[in-house]
């Protein structure tokens, strides 16, 4: 998460990954979805908008369909900050006017 958190987008990758092929089921889902969020982000850097944007809504499809929350985390704010910034890529627009997505504990965004 600190990696993430912190827009190490690649290391954000190869940490998620390897949790990814160590699970299975809804969590299995869930880091699948989170490490097409971190590989949207490096679509970014890299100006691939059109990757981006498809890495973004597979990864909402993907989350949405999970629920709120899941791995402990507040997985509705981190689909509301991805789905302002695919937005803003289909429009054409400029995705960084949007916050960065972030993962936060379910607990913390409660409090």
């Amino acid at each position: 998460m600190e990696l993430f958190n912190s827009a190490d987008w690649y290391s954000a990758h190869d940490a998620f990954e390897e949790l990814w092929y160590e699970t299975s089921g809804h969590e299995h889902r869930i880091i699948q979805g989170i490490l097409q969020i971190a590989v949207a982000q490096l679509h970014l850097e890299r100006g691939n908008r059109r990757g981006a944007t498809i890495l973004y809504g597979e990864s909402l499809g993907r989350l949405k369909a999970l629920g709120a929350s899941g791995l402990g985390l507040d997985l509705e704010k981190f689909c509301a900050s991805v789905s302002k910034r695919l937005q803003q890529l289909q429009q054409g627009l400029d995705p960084d006017v949007c916050t960065v997505p972030g993962l936060i504990y379910y607990s913390e965004a409660a409090g």
